[in-house]
């Protein structure tokens, strides 16, 4: 961690990801019996490729008010399979993804683990969100299945030797923020609003608070809320107001983000704001005029308007398919189930291995590869999950997010 946090002060990121596969295939059909086209097409649909089937389960909110995360993470991973099936699968073996929501609830969230363990999982991509990613490692790491989180960011998410990510982890994401606003001149009084309950927003704000002196930036407040109280935030506004601050931080989700920029414009407070990954998701917040969020800012590493040929093929499937723009947690788990396919590759899986003996191919095989994806170029991962690769930030302008 030491040295991923050197590399974040040098402008450099860390991210981490895992996952795990079974089946036979049926002998062709005999083209002599001349089917209709659309029954040929549907059986061949069906059938399991020559390698047998490998099980991918996911777990994430697509209900509830983390629910933008959860359905972008569901929709790029079943894009994803479908094209790698399309192409002959991974070491042959056809993919099957069953995603399982939690409502961003911790116990919901072990309960979706099980039912996928009862479906046969092979490997997991989750859980979308830290706390229930972290309730639900402890419990993969003691049937020792792979786990590679898209997005659950906390530092204790992948404290297993099963699990690995993609996304940001919260230190990293803290100190870069810190370091971002400093080196861009940004702001130097800033606030800070936060949530105390949560080890997402908490482990954000320290590494935050520990970056910040670094960078000549000088925290004029920083005022917390908890999951009980996060639909009034008027006295942390009136504070950072009155301390002069020319930038409020939010290591926020994004609903709780949409309330505090509708009661600050109804203050007349209208500072500078920057937040981090969980606010990738606030031009969706039903009833919230998303004018409000015009300059904001956000540490993120997609871009849904970036020029590179990958990013724009990503943009136009995932639109022409789910009819909307992929954000972050889409293409973090567009690029995890990739990151599997290229692990399983490597570590020459098929599909009559255990879910045991895939996981400890799986953990040697994380370390040995490099990937291009959609959140960054030449990625690589550490034994400790750690993913390695450079931050970008956005601004939401004219509606969209905009690459800085």
């Amino acid at each position: 961690m030491k040295k991923l946090l050197s590399l974040a002060m040098a402008g450099v990121l860390a991210f981490s990801v895992a996952a795990c596969g079974s089946n036979d295939t049926p002998a062709a059909s005999d083209s002599n019996a001349a089917p209709e086209a659309a029954e040929a097409e549907d059986a061949e649909a069906a059938a399991p490729a020559e390698g047998g089937v490998l099980k991918i389960g996911g777990i994430g909110p697509t209900t509830g008010g983390a629910a933008v995360y959860g359905l972008a993470v569901m929709n790029a991973a079943n894009l994803a399979v479908d094209e790698i099936n399309a192409a002959g699968g991974i070491n042959g073996m056809k993919v099957e993804f069953q995603f399982e929501d939690d409502e961003h609830d911790a116990e919901k969230s072990v309960n979706a683990y099980n039912t996928l363990k009862d479906w046969g999982m092979q490997m997991l991509m989750g859980t979308v969100t830290s706390t229930p990613c972290t309730a639900v490692v402890a419990k993969s790491a003691g049937d020792n299945v792979f786990q590679l989180t898209p997005s659950g960011s906390a530092v204790e998410s992948i404290a297993q030797p099963n699990a690995f990510r993609v996304c940001f982890s919260d230190p990293n994401q803290g100190a870069a923020s810190a370091q971002y606003i400093g080196e861009n001149k940004i702001a130097t009084k800033v606030a800070v609003i936060y949530d105390s309950s949560d080890v997402y927003s908490t482990g954000i704000y320290e590494t935050f608070a520990a970056e910040a002196a670094n960078q000549g930036i000088e925290i004029v407040a920083a005022e917390a809320f908890t999951a009980d109280s996060k639909t009034d935030f008027s006295v942390q506004l009136q504070k950072a107001n009155e301390a002069g601050a020319e930038l409020v931080f939010l290591p926020i989700y994004y609903t709780e983000a949409s309330i505090i920029l509708t009661q600050a414009s109804t203050m007349n407070f209208d500072p500078k704001f920057f937040g981090c990954d969980g606010l990738d998701g606030l031009l969706a917040v039903e009833n919230f005029d998303t004018a409000l969020a015009e300059g904001v800012m956000l540490l993120t590493p997609f871009a849904a308007d970036a020029d590179d040929a990958a990013t724009k093929s990503f943009v136009s499937a995932y639109q022409e398919k789910f009819g909307d723009i992929p954000n972050q947690f889409a293409a973090d788990a567009y690029d995890a189930i990739y990151i599997i396919k290229a692990a399983a590759e490597k570590a020459g899986i098929t599909a009559d291995m255990s879910a045991s003996d895939i996981c400890e191919a799986m953990k040697t095989a994380m370390t040995e590869i490099t990937v291009d994806g959609l959140t960054g170029a030449g990625i690589t991962w550490s034994a400790d999950g750690e993913p390695s690769k450079d931050p970008k930030a956005v601004v939401i302008n004219n509606g969209a997010y905009t690459a800085m």
